[in-house]
C-alpha cells in the first residue's frame, strides 16, 4: 500500500507568514521587554568623585549620593578617585560599561583640563552630561590696607602702578588662577600673579599683606571677610550671593560681563541609555529643590543651578571657548 505524502497548502502559506509577521510587529522589542523585567537600578550604583575627600566637590557629591540612594531605592556608593586634577576619575568612568551603574561627579576641571594639558578624554564626546547642579563663584578680595573700596577703585589703583600689585593664586592652571587672569585681561591691568600650593596658602599670603589681591571661593573667603582680615569688593557670580547680599557682583561694580564660577555636574559614559539619563535627571531636579540640599550648597558658597543634558553640553562648549581664550592669551600652563 502506497503512503501518500501530505503537501503544504500553497494557498495557506502566505497567510501563515502574515500571521507570524503580525505577531512580531505587535510584540514589544526585546530590549524593552528586558528593561521592563529589570528596571533601573537593579543593583547599587557607583558614584566616582574625581577629587579627594574634604573638598567642595566631595562634600556636594556625597550629599547627592545619599539623596539619590533615597530616590532610587538602591544604594549609590560614593568613591573618591582623585588625581591629575580630576582626570583619573574621569578616565575611569569613561572606560566603564555604559549601563548607568558607574557615574562621575566632578567640577569645571572636566572642561578646563583639556585646555591645559593632554587628557585621555573629550569633555563632550566621552560622556553623557546628566545634569549641571550648581555654581560656586569666586569673590574678589583685597588686604584691608589696600586703598580701594570698590572694583573701579582697585582697577584705577592697579593702572597707576603697573606691575607692582600682586594677586595670589592656587597654582598654575587652577580655577583661582584662571579667574584672576580673566579679571586682569578684562580690566586691562598689569598685576603679578604668584602661585601657591592651594587656595588656603594663597589666601593666607593675602591676609598677611604679602599679596594684595585674591579671587578665592566664597567658602574660603567668607570667614576672613567677616573677621575683617580680607576686604570684599565683588562677587564673581551672575547675581549677588544670598550670603553677602550687600556685596555687588564684579560685573555691576565696575567690570561689566565678568563672571567666574566653579561648577559641579553628574556624568555617565557615552552610550548610556537615554531612559536612564532622563530618570537620573528627574531625580536630581527633585533633590535640588530640597531645603537641606540648598543649605549644603549655601555652606559651600554655591548656588543650585540645574541644566539638562543638551543644555549642559552647550554650557561645557561655552566654558571651553571662554577659558580657552584665557589660557591662550595668558600663556597658562597646567600643573598635573
Amino acid at each position: 500500500m502506497r503512503t501518500e505524502r501530505t503537501m503544504p497548502n500553497r494557498k495557506s502559506l502566505p497567510l501563515a507568514v502574515l500571521a507570524v509577521l503580525l505577531i512580531l510587529a505587535t510584540a514589544p522589542p526585546l530590549s524593552a521587554a528586558l528593561a521592563a523585567s529589570d528596571p533601573y537600578p537593579g543593583k547599587p550604583v557607583r558614584l566616582i568623585i574625581a577629587f579627594a575627600p574634604g573638598g567642595s566637590t566631595d562634600i556636594v557629591g556625597r550629599l547627592i549620593a545619599a539623596k539619590l540612594s533615597e530616590r532610587l531605592g538602591k544604594q549609590v556608593v560614593p568613591e573618591n578617585r582623585s588625581g591629575a586634577g580630576g582626570t583619573v576619575g574621569a578616565e575611569m568612568v569613561m572606560k566603564a560599561e555604559p549601563d548607568g551603574y558607574t557615574l562621575l561627579f566632578t567640577s569645571a576641571a572636566l572642561a578646563i583640563n583639556p585646555l591645559l594639558f593632554k587628557v585621555p578624554y573629550d569633555p563632550v564626546k566621552s560622556f553623557v552630561p546628566i545634569a549641571k547642579m550648581g555654581d560656586g563663584p569666586v569673590v574678589l578680595t583685597v588686604h584691608p590696607d589696600v586703598p580701594a573700596n570698590s572694583v573701579k577703585e582697585l582697577i584705577t589703583l592697579a593702572k597707576k602702578q603697573p606691575g607692582k600689585m600682586v594677586s595670589a593664586a592656587a597654582g598654575s592652571g587652577s580655577f583661582m588662577h584662571l579667574a584672576t587672569e580673566l579679571f586682569k585681561m578684562m580690566a586691562g591691568i598689569d598685576i603679578k600673579i604668584v602661585q601657591f600650593k592651594g587656595g588656603g596658602p594663597a589666601m593666607i599670603d593675602t591676609m598677611g599683606g604679602h599679596s594684595q589681591i585674591s579671587l578665592g571661593t566664597l567658602t574660603q573667603s567668607l570667614p576672613q571677610i567677616k573677621s575683617g582680615k580680607l576686604k570684599a569688593l565683588g562677587y564673581g557670580g551672575g547675581a549677588r550671593s544670598r550670603l553677602l547680599p550687600e556685596l555687588p557682583t564684579v560685573s555691576e561694580a565696575g567690570l561689566p560681563g565678568y563672571e567666574a564660577s566653579q561648577w559641579w555636574g553628574l556624568f555617565a559614559p557615552t552610550g548610556t541609555p537615554k531612559a536612564i539619563v532622563e530618570r537620573l535627571h528627574r531625580e536630581l531636579a527633585v533633590i535640588l529643590k530640597a531645603e537641606d540640599t540648598q543649605k549644603t550648597f549655601e555652606v559651600q558658597g554655591a548656588e543650585p543651578d540645574l541644566l539638562g543634558s543638551s543644555e549642559f553640553v552647550k554650557f561645557i562648549e561655552q566654558e571651553g571657548a571662554k577659558w580657552g581664550k584665557v589660557v591662550k592669551e595668558g600663556n597658562i600652563k597646567g600643573e598635573q
